[in-house]
């Protein structure tokens, strides 16, 4: 995935971050899926989407942990 389509969804990012996110392999849909698992879940198992699997799962654990790691 370019920087280019991480940073349309995620914003500016450092560079682990980026590296970790191209280390699943997955593509600019599943990580906006994942962006959206953490910033409106509730919505999204209202809507009756199945919880994440997968790239969008790996992706969903690597984003917590950035927040994690901004947050201190």
């Amino acid at each position: 995935m370019k920087l280019e389509e991480i940073t349309a969804i995620l914003g500016p990012t450092d560079e682990p971050l980026v590296a970790a996110i191209n280390q699943t392999g997955a593509s600019a849909g599943e990580l906006a899926e994942a962006w959206a698992w953490l910033n409106a879940d509730e919505a999204l198992v209202n809507e009756g989407r199945s919880l994440p699997s997968g790239k969008v799962a790996d992706l969903v654990g690597i984003l917590e942990a950035a927040d994690l790691i901004d947050e201190e």
